[in-house]
């Protein structure tokens, strides 16, 4: 059975349908941020998650980040912020989001990079966000 759960990120709208869709373990197109490590740079970014049309997730979709630098990303669920900044500074920001009421719309969430003085210049692949929830077909699909 093909996946119907996706994660997107670009030009989101939420409860829109729109959004570049992340490389599901093919790299291809993956969510990325370039940071100055010397500045300890950080970057807030809004991404989406949804069903295929016809399709929705049963209870709620739980979004973890795993990999070995997954310490330098957080995730926090939207909260109606109006900017990143507007994200960054009040976002509930953890290592895992619980979702509800995903479905064939944008879901939006923020994803967070962070940087440290001590990295050295690098293209870390190291680190993927999941998204895990019962997927079921809408009714009379």
């Amino acid at each position: 059975m093909a996946n119907q759960l996706h994660i997107y990120y670009g030009n989101i709208s939420k409860e829109g349908t729109d959004g570049t869709e992340a490389s599901a373990g093919t790299g291809l197109s993956p969510i990325s941020v370039t940071l100055d490590a010397a500045k300890e740079e950080s970057k807030v970014i809004m991404c989406a998650v949804r069903c295929d049309e016809g399709y929705h997730i049963e209870g709620e979709t739980t979004l973890k980040l795993v990999g070995a630098n997954a310490a330098k990303w957080k995730l926090a669920p939207d909260g109606d912020f109006g900017s990143p900044a507007d994200a960054d500074m009040n976002g509930a920001w953890g290592d895992s989001i619980t979702l509800e009421h995903v479905g064939s719309l944008n879901a939006a969430f923020w994803v967070k990079a962070m940087s440290s003085k001590d990295e050295k210049p690098s293209n870390d692949t190291s680190v993927s966000l999941q998204a895990e929830g019962l997927v079921a077909a809408d009714e009379g699909a």
